[in-house]
């Protein structure tokens, strides 16, 4: 079985675009600056506590696409 993970940091930023928001919105949201969120978007982990924050403020569980990942692991 191939390997596969969650790619978070694609994955918000394909977010933020589907929803339309730009960098700024999301830096201003988080509180940081926009460096930041750039960065967030090359990662393939992140601290839980940050991912719940963006999931806040994008109004989407990102936390779901783990246990999506978790459950196909499973069979």
């Amino acid at each position: 079985m191939g390997k596969t993970y969650v790619n978070i940091g694609k994955e918000i930023h394909n977010e933020l675009l589907r929803q339309g928001h730009s960098v700024s919105w999301l830096s201003q949201q988080l509180g940081c600056n926009r460096t930041n969120i750039y960065n967030i978007f090359m990662r393939d982990s992140i601290a839980t506590d940050l991912l719940m924050r963006i999931s806040i403020a994008l109004n989407k569980d990102f936390f779901a696409l783990y246990t999506e990942q978790f459950t196909a692991s499973q069979h």
